[in-house]
């Protein structure tokens, strides 16, 4: 991959992958924690003064407003993952990293000024308010089943509705907000904490690298200027469209570092740890898993350049980064099932990092759309070429 990045890249790269190694993995043991084990603000923004003072803060967002490509992006963001810490401490985070781009792309100067600038800074936290409860067929996979609305009142909008797993709700400062009207799905740009936006529950999840944890929330008569709409009315699912592959490719990117680092553990763990007259990398059983870690890996890797490549021509790359989230999260699980597996007992522990990184991945095969939603989707796909191919 190297001989395609530019040199900008490489060095940027190369600066957050030495802060996280030498400054982010330190704190892994630090119990400044929720109860639900996930870091505190307080935590998050003391390891974004280090990273302000190291010159890695934002490292995607370079100084006059442009992005790195997507290809330069998913070098350093791989390496912001090196610890699940690593980029809530770069500002590389889930949601914000999505959000920073979405605003960016779609708002306003003014937007951009009042709720852009302070994420870009990683001085706030964001929340992106789509996914509704089930119990309620709200919106989840499927965006077009919301039920959340929102109508206008003079120089208002006014909303209503539930929303729920919206990550980093508790905390965050500024919110985008989805919901209906009849012209269609609207976004909203919004300040936090809000009267009208009432945290219902945090629940106990599998992953806990989220401050703020994946909350439902009750919308209940949110006044919002009309100026404070994102786009156009109806519009919603178009800038939905925007933010989509480029936050799942980032996904992609930010869990290859957490396994990539998961496999260096289990791999100095094997070569270390004797059982039976030899150190386990000797055991074929063993060996064999940490080489098909690397093939993963690998693949993965070469997955999500492809992906990237195609974003960086301006294609919205639905179909690229569908195949990419799962390829990459399917493979990614492999490699974090054989880390533990290698390491035994020890794996299941909390003695390294592994097996949280286990935990968060394990997720990450229900982020931005489960791995059976994406399939069925490329087989509509497929169904489609078929019909068209026929006429």
């Amino acid at each position: 991959m190297a001989e395609k990045l530019s040199d900008r890249a490489l060095e940027i790269g190369a600066n957050v992958e030495r802060f996280v190694r030498n400054v982010v993995i330190p704190y892994e043991k630090d119990t400044r924690r929720d109860h639900h084990g996930a870091p505190l603000d307080e935590l998050v923004y003391e390891m974004r003064d280090k990273a302000r003072a190291a010159g890695v803060l934002t490292p995607h967002i370079l100084a006059d407003g442009s992005h790195l490509t997507q290809l330069e992006t998913a070098y350093v963001l791989q390496k912001s993952g090196l610890s699940p810490l690593g980029p809530l401490a770069v500002n590389t985070m889930a949601p914000d990293e999505g959000n920073m781009y979405l605003i960016g792309h779609v708002g306003s100067p003014e937007m951009k000024q009042r709720f852009l600038k302070p994420l870009v800074e990683g001085r706030a936290r964001s929340a992106f308010f789509m996914t509704e409860p089930a119990g309620e067929n709200g919106a989840g996979s499927d965006p077009s089943m919301m039920k959340t609305t929102c109508k206008l009142d003079g120089n208002h909008w006014v909303i209503n509705g539930r929303k729920a797993f919206i990550t980093g709700a508790e905390g965050a400062s500024v919110g985008i907000v989805m919901a209906k009207a009849d012209e269609g799905a609207c976004m909203f740009l919004v300040d936090l904490p809000d009267p009208a936006i009432r945290i219902e529950h945090v629940p106990n999840t599998i992953d806990s690298s989220m401050p703020g944890g994946h909350a439902t929330v009750i919308i209940d008569n949110l006044r919002v200027p009309a100026d404070q709409m994102l786009g156009v009315a109806g519009e919603g699912f178009k800038y939905a469209q925007i933010r989509l592959s480029p936050a799942r490719l980032s996904h992609c990117m930010r869990w290859h570092g957490c396994c990539e680092r998961a496999h260096e553990i289990a791999s100095d763990y094997a070569n270390r740890r004797e059982a039976f007259g030899k150190p386990l990398i000797d055991h074929e059983g063993v060996g064999f898993m940490l080489a098909e870690n690397l093939i993963d890996l690998k693949q993965a890797q070469l997955m999500i350049d492809w992906c990237a490549s195609v974003l960086d021509t301006g294609s919205l790359g639905t179909v690229e980064s569908s195949m990419t989230k799962v390829a990459v999260s399917e493979a990614l699980m492999r490699i974090a099932d054989r880390c533990v597996q290698v390491m035994g007992g020890t794996g299941v522990t909390d003695a390294t990092i592994v097996e949280q990184i286990f935990r968060e991945v394990r997720a990450f095969r229900i982020y931005d759309g489960p791995t059976e939603v994406h399939k069925w989707s490329l087989a509509k796909k497929i169904r489609r070429d078929w019909k068209a191919a026929q006429s």
